[in-house]
């Protein structure tokens, strides 16, 4: 089940899946489906609204008038928690990594931020790595003079956004059985797998390297349902070399996949996550690694 969109957001649920017919996948069997949580919201796309909506609800029933959270110089999650906090009537604070960037202009992405209210305190490098620990945390409330925040962590990945997460799985549940996301922070991967059902699997793609996310992903499952579930595994072989690293081969896949598809469907293919997504499953299918019959779905989380 969805959950209840705060008063303000009008998402539009349950969202998009579409067939597409790709000779790539076909002549293995394969029937490739794209979930387009792109289309949920113009403002918080995808995987950004199913992890801030519990969030901002649990905000405004406890009575915050102030959400504080955390990114890098180009992180969406910032630019969704900033549009959420304008739609909804929050103050809206984030914390970036990288206290260099503070005496430069601001690049477009935290342009939009500040332009949807939000205010900007950049930190060291340091100090972000320490952001979760009590002590730290406590002095960045203090010296944001915002003691009263409602904390959301970097990416929106709390059991919350797992929980709002499930409600993805519990979508797709009758339409497939692979469904595919790529995986930043990996709180999306941990709920859509719970929502999916031990029936159906789920495969994440991590953006980052240094496979670290596993145990992330398990810890998350383990804190918001009590232990982990077995339906889920990642594929650390599609990062490109690390977050905001676009290759040209990348480039030139999400470049051909939007003429192959993008007039029958309106999609743009968004490099840093989605382009990744693509390309795996185009590699994998082609590796041979889905059955024949699978359906597949690959979940396109966003267009920024």
């Amino acid at each position: 089940m969805c959950p209840t969109p705060p008063a303000g957001l009008r998402p539009r649920l349950p969202s998009p899946l579409q067939p597409i017919e790709d000779d790539r996948f076909a002549r293995r069997g394969v029937r490739l489906l794209l979930k387009r949580d792109d289309l949920i919201h113009p403002d918080l796309p995808g995987n950004k609204y199913r992890k801030l909506v519990l969030n901002l609800r649990a905000a405004a029933d406890a009575g915050h008038d102030t959400l504080l959270t955390f990114g890098g110089a180009y992180s969406n999650h910032l630019r969704a928690t900033a549009a959420a906090g304008r739609l909804l009537g929050f103050a809206t604070i984030g914390v970036v990594r990288g206290d260099e960037l503070a005496g430069r202009p601001l690049n477009p992405s935290l342009t939009r931020c500040a332009a949807d209210g939000m205010r900007l305190h950049f930190v060291d490098r340091t100090t972000y790595r320490h952001k979760a620990e009590p002590g730290t945390l406590a002095e960045l409330l203090r010296a944001t003079d915002a003691p009263d925040a409602y904390v959301i962590p970097e990416g929106g990945s709390n059991s919350l956004a797992v929980r709002g997460c499930t409600a993805l799985g519990g979508e797709l549940r009758e339409h497939t059985d692979v469904a595919a996301v790529a995986c930043g922070t990996g709180g999306t991967l941990a709920g859509l797998a719970a929502g999916l059902g031990p029936d159906r699997h789920a495969l994440g793609i991590p953006v980052l390297k240094g496979g670290f996310l596993g145990g992330d992903i398990a810890a998350l499952q383990r804190r918001t349902f009590g232990e982990p579930t077995a339906n889920w595994h990642l594929d650390d072989r599609f990062h490109c070399g690390g977050y905001a690293r676009t290759p040209p081969e990348l480039i030139a896949f999400a470049e051909d996949f939007e003429a192959r598809h993008g007039r029958a469907t309106g999609l743009f293919v968004e490099r840093l996550y989605v382009a990744k997504l693509l390309y795996a499953l185009t590699a994998l299918s082609e590796e041979g690694a889905f059955r024949p019959g699978t359906r597949l779905t690959a979940v396109i989380t966003g267009t920024v």
